[in-house]
């Protein structure tokens, strides 16, 4: 998707997005420095939305759920991208799927340099680019991980390697205390989005995602709640393996509906895992009944028919808004995996003309971290979250906070980079290495990035105790 520059002191910034990496990132840059040659412009941003894979050796590959003929090390470890010795030549923000090292993403669950050029939004997220904010989720939804608090430790079981890649309410409820985004990227699709687009073209490319559709199991209400609470300008998915464009217009009560045929197919192009999240996990005290339907679609993930209780933002006082969204393929020949010609209505501030390309720490995300610090629990049980009114005023209490503590961490305290903070450091060994015994999971890794955030909020490092 390309945002178009206009004359004046206004700049737009061009943001590629992709779909599932799948550890295909030579082939990613390789064909966005294609698309520069051949169009005379400059892509400045790179959106990557889940399945990364950033694998940093072989021991990694044992924290991955993927069937073992998947575990391929791909080039993350190569020098360009995780020891530092070059860097991305793209900026590039990612999220995380269900078919990652696991492992790696945990020590940056509040989000961090994968490797230079290459931040991780974490579990949740949100940071500014020139201006534009970008929100993220990681994972996927499964109804009886939903509630549970992250518990998941290495060495990982059978279970915990597949619930902790699993969205949690703890983060849907930071998420939804944001004001609008510009942007949000998620892993898996907003459940019912595909009745806001083409439904008919997509069940003809798809045949099997009909069944799930007509059951209402086509996605995440998570995020479907979230799209409607934020209301973003664009929303990004992958997952499901096929370009899919839809338009969600909010502020009216016209929900497109579908007619159901159910159909079932095998999909030829997704990891399937023997016996995925089959494993449930005990219900915690937030829970109804923690059940969860078993879907029949390889592509797509399990839900349950609750709505997720997020509490909604202040009233937007704006004539009704649009979201678009748009889900893309994965890296492979012929298929649409990258967007880049898509005029995208999202300018960054005046003050950001001419500015290079640069990260910086969104003040309203670093409050929501702070206030739901607390109620972050690792261990299975979720305590309790407060009403709306009281999660309201305590994100209040914290941005005031944010707003009188935070400038003196940043070289300039009107710009608060990532970068002044959060360093990378490559705290594994990189390459074709056995750090440990051939297919035994790594030892956990204390991360200086985790430390750094976390000593900057005044938090308790979580991660790493």
């Amino acid at each position: 998707m390309t945002r178009e520059r206009t004359e004046g002191s206004v700049a737009n910034v061009t943001i590629a997005v992709e779909g599932c990496c799948h550890g295909e990132l030579p082939s990613i840059y390789r064909y966005i420095h294609q698309l520069e040659e051949r169009n005379s412009y400059k892509i400045d941003l790179l959106l990557v939305c889940g399945d990364f894979q950033a694998i940093r050796n072989h021991s990694d590959l044992e924290c991955m759920a993927v069937p073992d003929k998947y575990k391929a090390l791909g080039d993350f470890h190569r020098p360009v991208y995780y020891t530092g010795e070059l860097t991305a030549p793209v900026p590039t923000i990612v999220i995380g799927g269900n078919h990652e090292a696991s492992n790696y993403l945990w020590e940056l669950y509040h989000g961090g340099w994968l490797a230079p050029n290459i931040y991780f939004l974490g579990h949740a997220g949100c940071v500014q680019v020139n201006g534009v904010r970008i929100a993220g989720a990681s994972g996927i939804f499964k109804s009886h991980d939903y509630v549970m608090g992250r518990s998941e430790r290495v060495p990982y079981n059978r279970g915990s390697m597949r619930s902790i890649y699993h969205t949690r309410e703890f983060d849907i409820r930071r998420l939804s205390m944001l004001t609008s985004p510009n942007i949000f990227m998620s892993h898996d699709w907003p459940a019912g989005i595909e009745h806001f687009g083409n439904f008919h073209s997509l069940m003809r490319r798809k045949p099997h995602f009909r069944s799930d559709s007509a059951k209402g199991e086509l996605g995440s209400p998570a995020h479907m709640d979230l799209l409607k609470n934020l209301k973003p300008q664009w929303w990004f998915s992958a997952h499901l393996h096929v370009r899919f464009e839809a338009e969600v217009v909010h502020g009216t009560d016209a929900t497109p509906t579908a007619p159901s045929a159910p159909t079932v197919a095998t999909n030829p192009d997704e990891i399937t895992i023997d016996d995925e999240d089959q494993i449930p996990s005990k219900p915690g005290p937030n829970t109804g009944n923690g059940s969860a339907t078993e879907s029949t679609n390889p592509d797509e993930i399990t839900l349950d028919d609750e709505e997720v209780d997020v509490a909604p933002p202040p009233a937007p006082s704006a004539p009704p808004l649009r979201t678009r969204f748009l889900a893309l393929d994965k890296c492979l020949p012929q298929r649409q995996f990258l967007e880049v010609d898509q005029v995208v209505d999202v300018q960054t501030p005046e003050e950001y003309a001419g500015a290079p390309i640069e990260i910086t720490y969104d003040p309203e995300w670093l409050a929501i971290t702070r206030a739901f610090h607390p109620l972050f629990s690792t261990t299975a049980v979720q305590p309790l979250f407060p009403p709306p009114d009281e999660a309201w005023q305590r994100v209040k209490g914290s941005y005031d906070w944010v707003q009188a503590n935070l400038s003196k961490h940043f070289d300039d305290p009107k710009r608060w980079l990532v970068s002044d903070v959060q360093k990378f450091t490559a705290v594994a060994l990189g390459g074709p290495v056995f750090p440990v015994p051939k297919g035994q999971q790594p030892p956990f890794y204390a991360n200086p990035q985790t430390d750094a955030l976390c000593r900057m909020l005044e938090l308790e490092n979580k991660i790493t105790r």
